[in-house]
């Protein structure tokens, strides 16, 4: 049975929403070549913040590191979420794990158990479905309060999540590492309800970060953590350090222990954290 392709525009969300200002204006396209370039050229125009960008098919889509996202259309969501955080900049790394968080309480409202690959990866079945990428623009602020020393112009918190994509969507290259939830669950789901989750999800665990209340957001990534007590690889540089991943600490950082007994915390944005394959 193949569901008819739902359109993610406001008309088909509206219904599922509870939200007060994220995802009350949505902008819409049938193609764009990414959500987030185009979220970053209309931010700065806006006194709100709240505004999603959705687009049905996604030409240039980017993860971290500048990689490359398959974007198909109407099978996956591909959209970004406008802020306009009041927020200590230091704080800014851990809006990439409110988003985690309200990505896997979205999905297991829909009976999808996910893992979250610290910090911005989604997990199904040891395979990625979805990415997270979360740029800013500031600037600095003249002002006599060092506390105030930069100026957050806007973040745009990007979401790419395979949905109904199927095995052939992928090149062959990726079908090791990358899936859809249909793939593994065998069905096909309805985005416009998974979209409404995670935004209605993001929206209460982004009012608690202003409001300094992290830890809900950060109970559900170290619960669900797709790395905490296995050995993984750190990448920085071209540089490669085996380590075991201890925890993710009160700031959301990735908390590590060298081969060589030595204890680090990896702050977000660092590093690429990739699991080694068993020998």
């Amino acid at each position: 049975m193949t569901i008819n392709q739902d359109i993610l525009n406001y008309d088909e969300l509206k219904d599922y929403l509870n939200t007060e200002f994220i995802g009350r204006n949505i902008i819409h396209f049938d193609e764009l070549n990414s959500t987030n370039t185009y979220a970053k050229s209309i931010a700065s125009d806006l006194d709100k913040e709240g505004q999603v960008v959705i687009t049905e098919k996604q030409l240039s889509g980017r993860g971290r590191l500048g990689r490359q996202w398959v974007s198909q259309n109407n099978k996956g969501i591909w959209m970004s979420i406008i802020l306009k955080p009041q927020i200590n900049i230091a704080d800014i790394s851990k809006i990439t794990q409110v988003a985690a968080a309200a990505i896997n309480l979205g999905l297991s409202s829909h009976s999808v158990k996910t893992e979250i690959k610290w910090p911005n990866d989604i997990i199904l079945n040891n395979k990625k479905i979805c990415g997270i990428l979360v740029e800013m623009n500031s600037e600095k602020n003249i002002s006599t309060d060092i506390s105030e020393a930069v100026k957050i112009n806007y973040v745009v918190v990007g979401i790419g999540i395979n949905v109904n994509n199927d095995i052939e969507d992928f090149p062959k290259e990726l079908r090791e590492t990358a899936t859809s939830i249909k793939i593994e669950t065998n069905k096909e789901f309805k985005r416009n309800t998974l979209v409404a989750e995670v935004l209605n999800n993001f929206e209460k665990l982004y009012i608690a970060l202003k409001n300094n209340n992290f830890s809900k957001s950060l109970d559900i990534c170290r619960k669900n953590s797709y790395v905490i007590g296995k050995e993984i690889n750190l990448i920085k540089n071209q540089e490669v350090k085996e380590a075991t991943a201890l925890n993710i600490n009160d700031e959301g950082e990735l908390v590590v222990m060298y081969k060589d007994g030595k204890v680090d915390n990896i702050i977000s944005g660092e590093i690429s954290v990739r699991i080694r394959k068993n020998k």
